[in-house]
């Protein structure tokens, strides 16, 4: 087995062997106290240079000796197995692992509280002192103890209070050598160490916030399934068979037992685990089996009631007879459902089950009709009958097996109209498939005994479209939202949708990391975190470069996700505007700056990080950056080709070359990468989508990328001049309106350009005027082949006061003329402070008020990066009661804008897709300029048409963002404060634009204006 590597930046207590004549006795006793000190396992606890009291885990090479009880979990010493190959990876040299007596100088003793003679012996003769893990839940100790049996001098203790918490104890020890969690799944090397030293004092993670905390294989075709075929069928010398046909398809426990130990090392428990095609406890006998001996909790999905896989039913039901013997409906074929299900709970057995409830039609689909009433009544009855079933398996109360009630989709419909279940089943609420999280508890009603969870996603096969081919989740969205949920009380599962597993490892770690401990992540801590898994990747050297490039593509993919591009019109293609604010073309340059700097650092990365560095960081960036400019090409190409411009065939052919530079790219990380180890884990289709699912040959109906069509063009013949202008999708001399430059204003001293372009297959020749001597274009003459972008500028210290009009004319082949206007603002004050509208507008980022107003019991908390632009805000606590009148001093953000002009003016408030958690009361904020009464404005309305609805939905959760419009008026020109007044906590804030008419269709809304900032922030 390949294995790899990371090497932490170790900066925990360090104590040499020799303590110099100057330290102070303050501070040697605060360093002997520490042998007995409890410390957080992030504190790193292994060294490689010797310390005072600290345990040679291994010397020149050579480690120390494991022993274990022989009576001890089966998993405890498979992953002791498997913590023997880390030690080797590390040292060269595997250590010894026996269930005999301990025997050594040093020795390293692992086990389970009461399942280990070797601990409960240390326990009973007082050379350990354990209380702290009885009865709680996955926790361990890790310590050094002196002279813990005869003959041994010392020996450091793995103790766990369970199963998992000894399992998790030796990972944590494995992490701390150098192995990081994903040395298989990212191929993250190994880096060499002869010396290991295990500090002193007791080292522990605590208990979990989350009781059960895993992932969801889904969505996994053609990926992950492609993969598991090519690498991991025909292992299986015990498959299952119907009708003479292999089941597992390489989806066995060979490929299991990598994601089993992944999670464990993750400190994970639960699996969903691959339900596209496959079937867990059905392909594999030993599946199950093997998940019980490692530790990992089995579930299944949302709509495969009773651990019964929907394959499952595909496959046996046809040998059922009567006329709706292959029907999914409980109402026609209840009886055959009900034994079906009574088998799946029995094959269970003793295993750690979580077991899903209720029923979905066939397919992820509602049942029935949409008669919500009958189903809800259909399906209280298929509820109270699996219960007994459950019951009658396995002859106890049906309250005492873990069960779990998804209201995912239309069974949230039938929760919010009243149904409801036995109290000790889970509650396991769910996301809008986008990362929003739909519905939360009634703080103010008895809480379920059986507690709360979520269902989340990063990776999602569905409407409005796709979402599966690249990391599109960034941190500081998923951090919001799950901290929304934890703090109000979902805590008692958390399963996030994560698809093919691979590309979301970043994201993986994160969401099973916060689930363990949210305190532990509070909202600015996101940097710093980013940074030591980039460390534990990738070696200290490079991790804040690297922490950026994972930042800063996530931002980028989350904000619009690739499937979503689309070059459908000009001002809303892909949906970035062509034609103003340069936003498609900025859009485009950050990512290509963005790749700039990923591949040269990977010139810089030695070459053991070759292939994990492209896995996680030069694939996604390199292809996200390509596959943008592609599409912006092929959106070019659109435009020009509509213009009759000869530099379409330009785009076509940029496009093209894109388009098989994203096909080099996928076919080396299936083909190359690591040796061929990740075949087909890039198949996933990603181009050309213009519905919900991935594009189709039209000929064999297989999926398959698809270039966007280009616009056919025919030179006229001879030379035909066209000119275009930013800011606008016409050209001249065609169009019959005028041509107007956006306006020009010394705040900000903003650049405009025009393009000349030829619509014939013969170059021209011509000529540029400009009608004052203050606006400076960037070129006078010259001869256009295809065409060119001129950049108007103008010199302020010759422009005259006042707002003038300046032609601007072009001279082009057979005496054609185009004149253009460039409107010249010189009339605007020179701002002390604040924002200043310029253009028609002024822009400004939440976090860039001037001044914040807290209140007693709640306060502003910004979000850094949770904005597709740049920050956010909201409330903390969010669970802080709604408060119905804003005004006076309650809690504000107050921004400083410089208006020249009095009349009517349009707010425009960006937020985050949030979605109100309590099904009709809206999520509300308020805002108003000076001290006008506030308006408050409902950000997610209840909408009673469930279609019509779920498009809303899908739309701001496609845009990652929502826009509301409220009207004000300004009385009097000069500065004016634009307050944002707090209603809601759970609203976040991303951006406010005051709109005097200026605001043109964009998609990340118009870019943040001038500003001034005259005081610091209170």
């Amino acid at each position: 087995m390949k294995r790899s590597t990371k090497n932490l930046n170790r900066h925990g207590v360090k104590l040499t062997t020799r303590i110099s004549a100057g330290i102070t006795l303050l501070m040697l006793l605060f360093v002997l106290a520490g042998y007995n000190r409890v410390y957080a396992s992030d504190v790193p606890y292994v060294s490689t240079k010797p310390a005072r009291g600290a345990f040679p885990l291994a010397i020149n090479g050579k480690p120390a000796p494991i022993f274990t009880g022989a009576g001890e979990y089966e998993g405890v010493t498979m992953a002791l197995k498997n913590f023997q190959a880390d030690v080797k990876a590390v040292t060269g040299n595997e250590p010894l692992l026996s269930t005999d007596k301990a025997t050594g100088k040093q020795v390293i003793i692992v086990g389970t509280l009461g399942k280990n003679d070797l601990i409960d012996q240390l326990v009973k003769s007082n050379k350990l002192n354990l209380g702290g893990l009885v009865g709680k839940n996955e926790m361990y100790f890790s310590q050094v103890v002196q002279n813990p049996m005869p003959g041994v001098a010392s020996a450091l203790v793995i103790a766990g209070s369970d199963k998992r918490g000894t399992i998790y104890g030796i990972y944590s020890l494995s992490k701390e050598i150098g192995v990081s969690p994903w040395y298989w799944w990212a191929d993250v090397p190994i880096m060499h160490k002869d010396n290991l030293y295990v500090l002193a004092g007791k080292h522990t993670d605590g208990e979990p916030a989350v009781h059960y905390r895993g992932i969801f294989i889904n969505d996994e075709g053609p990926c992950f399934q492609g993969w598991a075929k090519a690498k991991f069928d025909g292992l299986n010398k015990n498959p299952s068979l119907l009708n003479g046909k292999l089941m597992d398809k390489g989806v066995n426990h060979f490929l299991y037992e990598h994601m089993f130990e992944l999670l464990l090392r993750l400190k994970g428990n639960f699996l969903w685990p691959a339900m596209w095609g496959n079937a867990f406890n059905d392909d594999d006998p030993d599946n199950p089996i093997l998940a019980d001996k490692m530790g990992i909790i089995m579930g299944t999905s949302h709509h495969e009631p009773m651990t019964r896989a929907q394959q499952e039913w595909a496959r046996y039901n046809g040998k059922l007879t009567g006329p709706n013997d292959k029907k999914w409906d409980y109402s026609l074929n209840g009886t055959t459902l009900k034994e079906y299900w009574k088998t799946g709970i029995a094959r269970n057995g003793d295993k750690e089950i979580l077991t899903t409830i209720g029923m979905r039609g066939d397919g992820d689909a509602p049942m029935g009709n949409g008669d919500t009433k009958a189903l809800m009544t259909l399906l209280q009855q298929v509820v109270k009958e699996q219960r007994e079933s459950i019951a009658e398996v396995t002859h106890k109360d049906a309250s005492q097996t873990p069960q779990v009630w998804a209201l995912y989709k239309e069974v949230q419909d039938y929760y919010d109209a009243g149904m409801r279940v036995p109290g000790d089943i889970e509650l396991l609420y769910c996301d809008d498939n986008w990362g929003n999280v739909r519905r939360l508890p009634d703080l103010n009603e008895p809480k379920n005994p059986g507690g709360y969870g979520i269902y989340y996603h990063f990776d999602y096969h569905g409407g409005p479209r796709n979402y599966q081919w690249v990391n599109s989740n960034p941190l500081p969205h998923a951090w919001e939202q799950l901290h929304l949920a934890y703090e109000y009380g979902v805590q008692k599962q958390w399963v996030v949708n994560v698809g093919d597993l691979s590309p979301y490892q970043f994201p993986i770690s994160f969401f099973l990391d916060y689930a363990w401990n949210p305190k532990k992540y509070p909202a600015n801590s996101l940097e710093k975190y980013t940074k030591d898994w980039a460390a534990q990747q990738f070696g200290p050297e490079h991790a804040t470069e690297i922490a950026h490039i994972l930042s800063v593509y996530g931002k980028y993919n989350g904000r619009r996700k690739p499937e979503l591009v689309d070059p459908t019109t000009v001002r809303t293609s892909t949906p970035y505007s062509l034609t103003d604010y340069r936003e498609f073309e900025t859009v485009v340059a950050d990512y290509n700056k963005l790749k700039d700097e990923t591949i040269a650092l990977s010139k810089k990365m030695p070459a053991k990080y070759k292939d994990s560095f492209y896995e996680l960081l030069l694939q996604p960036v390199t292809a996200s950056a390509n596959f943008n400019e592609m599409y912006l090409a092929s959106a070019k190409q659109k435009w020009y080709g509509n213009q009759g411009r000869v530099s379409a065939d330009d785009e076509a052919q940029k496009a093209t070359k894109l388009f098989a530079v994203d096909a080099r790219i996928s076919a080396y990380f299936n083909d190359t990468l690591a040796g061929g180890k990740w075949q087909h884990m890039m198949d996933q289709v990603h181009i050309g989508y213009t519905s919900w699912d991935a594009p189709r040959n039209p000929q064999t109906r297989q999926y398959e990328n698809k270039l966007p069509a280009f616009v056919k063009v025919t030179p006229v013949s001879g030379a035909e001049m066209g000119v275009s202008i930013e800011g606008s999708a016409n050209y001249w001399p065609k169009a019959t309106t005028a041509a107007t430059l956006p306006e020009f204003t010394k705040y900000p001293n903003t650049s405009r350009y025009l393009e000349i372009f030829n619509r014939g297959d013969t170059p021209f020749d011509y000529a540029v005027e400009s009608g004052a001597p203050y606006v400076k274009v960037s070129s006078i003459k010259g001869k256009i082949d295809h065409q060119t972008r001129l950049w108007v500028n103008i010199d302020w210290a010759k422009a005259p006061k006042g707002t003038n009009q300046v032609p601007i004319t072009i001279t082009g082949p057979n005496g054609s003329k185009v004149s253009i206007t460039a409107i010249v603002n010189n009339s605007i004050p020179v701002p002390t402070s604040g924002f200043v509208l310029a253009d028609g507008y002024a822009s400004m980022e939440a976090s860039h008020y001037s001044k914040m107003v807290n209140g007693d019991k709640v306060k502003w908390l910004l979000l850094p990066d949770r904005g597709r632009t740049l920050d956010g805000l909201e409330a903390t606590p969010v669970t802080y009661p709604r408060i119905e009148n804003p005004g006076g001093n309650s809690p504000h953000l107050e921004y400083e804008v410089n208006i020249a002009d009095t009349g009517t003016v349009k707010l425009h408030v960006y937020t985050a897709p949030s979605v109100d958690p309590t099904h009709g009361k809206g999520l509300w904020y308020a805002i108003s300029i000076d001290d006008e009464k506030p308006q408050k404005v409902n950000i997610d309305p209840l909408i009673e048409n469930w279609r019509v609805a779920e498009n809303v939905m899908e739309a701001n959760s496609a845009n990652e963002a929502k826009e509301l419009i409220s009207v004000h008026h300004i009385t009097a020109p000069g500065k004016h404060i634009i307050k944002y007044w707090l209603v809601d906590p759970q609203v976040v804030v991303e951006k406010i634009v005051v709109d005097k008419g200026g605001v043109k269709p964009s998609y990340l809304g118009p870019p943040e204006s001038y500003r001034v900032v005259a005081a610091t922030k209170k």
